[in-house]
């Protein structure tokens, strides 16, 4: 007798093959078989009834570094059909740690993912120093999904370098020598990679880019020989420009990347998104990273599937928050904040004056109001038209941008979220997206699960994939399902040498979702506050899950946890 059978399924098996009906059946939580008519009797059989079948998806972009010490079941992205996460990206995390340097690994995270830190020193229960302690930390607790980590350049470079590291003093021979033996001793305990940031737009708290983002290349390339002699392991960059900062950036950082990769004879990834400067400068670095094949090296761009920005509402970031009328408000309850912005008297003496000290992200939001749309509650959509933005709204209306969006944060009794598009989104629309998504060395990534908690919510990405680009686009073409979950699934978990999930064949692990294809869709971003010591934090809950399993166990039914437990750590190499 099986353990578990889904009986009658609209199988997409994550290999990018059509979608086909069958049984399948799970033992030890291991697919058993695969059959049109094969499933036999079984502890539990489901009935799928036509539902699609997807194996778990496999986010390699996430940042729960800290928040996988305390959250057995990483929130947001287990609501999203996610089974496996990857952490570690971005060159930050929590190890190794030497004592001291404890609260400023806290800065660092806080200052380039926006975790809060109150929430990261409240929460995190360090019993590590080393990277293989830490591994074997997170090994030890019960959670719903699997996660991985990778060594961060950071975190390695202050434990090497103490203050140097921290404010990116060259690195000497003997550094680099130490760094590599870190590193080295991380992925033999079975760190999935090692990453590393080179964008200005990384900051610690203090506002010191983060350690390594000057680094030359004898500390890049000596570290990667770690990768190399192990012959495991991915290299993961936030390059240069990766933010628009520097237009010119990209094209020297692929450079040096398929050198690097070719080298050491790794995958080398990089994030990759579109910016108003260069519009058009993705496309030629997707085709340099094709090209680089020929040379030996294996570079993979992480792209995204939509906008990446920021979410706009009163409990997050906007427009009036450095107005010194509207920060005598600021700090009281949600609906006693509305009340009182109701007052016609408040709203002018708001609109009517300007900030004495102005912030940088309130002035992107009174300044780009042509880009600034509504999120629906039910239906958010992240393809919105130019003519449903803010600005043209109000032109419409015969009224100013700023007096309308005052308007529109109030709605829904202060609930409505705003999406300000500012990297994949330079013609109005995701053409560009689409473009490469359907590249061969594409990887989807880039939904930063954990982190940005003030202003972004994008490990709702998965569930985007599938509704927006497998079923409800309508400015552009749409993708296959199909190839919706491979991006997914079979190649994000390849790329990590994960060849035991990710596709629906016996003998793979039985990480798999069951659909509701006709309902999935994301609701709303909305703030709460359930981070340790009440930190603040954008979650986004989902429709259309009916079932999550890890290792063959419901985790998650139509959107609610079972209880069950039966995730654990991920080491590569093993």
């Amino acid at each position: 007798m099986h353990d578990l059978t889904i009986r009658n399924a609209r199988v997409v098996d994550g290999t990018g093959a059509a979608p086909y009906t069958a049984d399948v059946t799970v033992d030890d939580g291991v697919i058993t078989s695969v059959a049109a008519k094969g499933g036999g009797p079984a502890r539990r059989t489901v009935d799928a009834g036509g539902l699609v079948l997807t194996p778990g998806f496999v986010d390699l972009h996430t940042h729960y570094d800290g928040q996988a010490t305390w959250d057995p079941l990483l929130s947001p992205s287990c609501w999203h059909g996610v089974t496996t996460v990857i952490m570690g990206n971005c060159g930050v995390g929590f190890a190794p740690a030497r004592p001291d340097r404890r609260e400023w690994l806290i800065g660092l995270m806080e200052g380039v993912e926006d975790i809060p830190g109150t929430a990261l020193s409240e929460g995190i229960r360090w019993e590590w120093e080393t990277f293989p302690e830490f591994l074997d930390a997170l090994g030890r607790r019960p959670r719903a999904l699997d996660v991985g980590a990778q060594v961060p350049h950071g975190a390695v470079r202050a434990y090497v370098m103490g203050e140097r590291g921290a404010r990116n003093e060259p690195a000497a021979p003997e550094d680099i020598a130490a760094m590599k033996r870190l590193v080295k001793e991380g992925l033999s305990a079975g760190a999935l990679g090692f990453s590393t940031s080179r964008t200005l737009a990384h900051r610690a708290i203090d506002g010191e880019p983060v350690p390594g983002t000057f680094a030359a290349e004898d500390e890049l390339f000596g570290i990667g020989e770690a990768l190399a002699e192990l012959g495991r392991g991915v290299y993961e960059i936030a390059p240069a420009g990766a933010a628009g900062e520097d237009v010119n950036a990209p094209v020297a950082e692929v450079a040096w990347m398929r050198r690097l990769s070719a080298a050491i004879g790794r995958p080398v990834s990089f994030a990759l998104l579109q910016v108003d400067a260069a519009p058009d400068l993705w496309r030629g670095l997707l085709a340099e990273s094709a090209a680089a094949a020929a040379d030996g090296a294996d570079l993979h761009p992480q792209v995204a599937g939509r906008p990446f920005g920021m979410l706009i509402s009163l409990e997050s970031l906007h427009a009036f928050g450095d107005h010194p009328a509207y920060a005598a408000l600021s700090l009281l309850p949600r609906e006693e904040r509305v009340r009182r912005m109701r007052d016609p008297a408040v709203k002018a003496r708001i609109l009517a004056e300007r900030p004495e000290e102005e912030d940088p992200l309130a002035a992107m939001c009174r300044g780009f109001t042509d880009r600034l749309y509504v999120l629906d509650a039910e239906r958010p959509d992240y393809e919105p038209p130019p003519d449903a933005s803010v600005a043209a709204r109000a032109a419409r209306e015969g009224r100013e941008p700023l007096d309308l969006l005052y308007d529109l944060l109030l709605e829904d009794d202060g609930r409505a979220v705003l999406l300000l598009p500012i990297l994949n989104y330079a013609a109005g629309n995701l053409d560009a997206v689409r473009e490469m998504l359907l590249h061969p060395r594409a990887v989807l990534g880039l939904g930063d699960g954990g982190a940005h908690c003030g202003f972004i919510c994008d490990a709702s990405l998965p569930t985007t994939m599938l509704s927006h680009w497998a079923r409800d686009r309508s400015r552009g073409e749409r993708l296959p399902l199909e190839h919706v979950v491979r991006l997914m699934t079979r190649d994000t978990a390849r790329l990590y040498g994960l060849r035991d999930r990710g596709v629906i064949a016996p003998g793979m692990k039985a990480d798999l979702n069951l659909i509701d294809f006709d309902a999935v869709g994301n609701r709303r971003p909305e703030m709460v506050h359930d981070l340790p010591a009440g930190g603040r934090r954008l979650v986004q809950r989902a429709e259309g899950y009916v079932s999550t399993f890890v290792n063959g166990r419901e985790v998650f039914a139509r959107g609610e946890h079972t209880g069950e437990l039966p995730g654990g750590l991920v080491r590569g190499g093993r």
